[in-house]
């Protein structure tokens, strides 16, 4: 593998945009409860294709915006190194999101020649308008903007959102959206995501200076006393679909492994090890994801 793939691939975020795309399957899986066919694959893929580009327009972007705060905290990352120009990462970013919104629109077609209609299909549509409108909230500094990634806990809030709407976009893509297991799963996704937002950024401390995350506000020990008592709540979201019959409960087996892993963040948090309890939540996420997956198909 070539340096500059590596540099592109560390800008994107290769990983967590390739875990988005996977996300919107996971929802259309398991509100159909099969592998999506026919027009519902053509328009799954499509909308997959769109998260994936628009995470990785997304990523590239914080990037950009976070140049100066990098050259001091992450001068190895790809711009503030040289890597890769700000110039060629601020087409990257326009490429990737024009490539999103051709991908929904595609999606809009077989959903409109689909027995549903397009009508059936606007959600998909405002959940992707929602998902922009929270990124320029959260990124853009200006007076007509929210501001949330200088809110603190408000901007936690709003990218754990944006991630657990991922899989409710892939549920709304084949007319599911309100479907019980998919918004159970939704649930648990924005308490792993919100819990890691929060412990990243006790990790981050020293290259946010200036920033006003709720680290900064309450110091590290009260956050993460606050990040294990979300993991809490996390645990209680997995097991719930289950105790409510959402999910047959002799498959509870399926998400052993991801249980166990989150009980382990504890301990890494109590020794202020905030990157490995921050890599702990996104293997038992990753987990927890693929052990419902197969209790979908099952």
């Amino acid at each position: 593998m070539s340096k500059n793939y590596k540099s592109w691939a560390t800008l994107f975020r290769l990983g967590n945009s390739f875990g988005g795309l996977i996300a919107v399957f996971l929802g259309s899986i398991m509100a159909l409860r099969t592998i999506p066919s026919g027009n519902f694959l053509y328009i799954t893929t499509f909308q997959a294709l769109s998260v994936f580009s628009f995470m990785a327009s997304w990523n590239a972007l914080n990037d950009y915006l976070d140049f100066e705060i990098d050259k001091i905290g992450k001068p190895d990352r790809p711009l503030p190194s040289g890597q890769i120009s700000m110039i060629n990462a601020k087409i990257a970013i326009y490429v990737l999101i024009s490539l999103s919104l051709i991908a929904i629109m595609s999606a809009g077609y077989f959903a409109n020649i689909s027995n549903q209609g397009l009508k059936s299909w606007m959600p998909s549509v405002v959940i992707w308008f929602v998902a922009l409108f929270l990124l320029i909230n959260y990124e853009s500094d200006s007076k007509y903007s929210f501001n949330l990634k200088n809110r603190g806990l408000p901007g936690n809030i709003a990218i754990s959102a944006s991630v657990a709407m991922v899989v409710l976009f892939g549920s709304a893509g084949v007319f599911e959206l309100t479907n019980g297991r998919v918004i159970s799963v939704a649930i648990i996704g924005f308490l792993y995501n919100l819990a890691r937002e929060i412990i990243k950024d006790v990790e981050d401390m020293d290259s946010d200076k200036g920033r006003n995350t709720l680290a900064m506000k309450i110091g590290p020990e009260k956050t993460r006393i606050i990040a294990y008592l979300i993991c809490l709540m996390t645990l209680v979201s997995i097991l719930t679909p289950f105790a409510i019959g959402l999910f047959e409960q002799r498959y509870i087996i399926l998400v052993l492994p991801s249980i166990l892993i989150l009980l382990m963040v504890k301990s890494k948090l109590s020794l202020a090890q905030d990157f490995a309890a921050q890599q702990l939540l996104k293997k038992s996420l990753y987990l927890c994801l693929a052990g419902f997956t197969v209790i979908s198909l099952i």
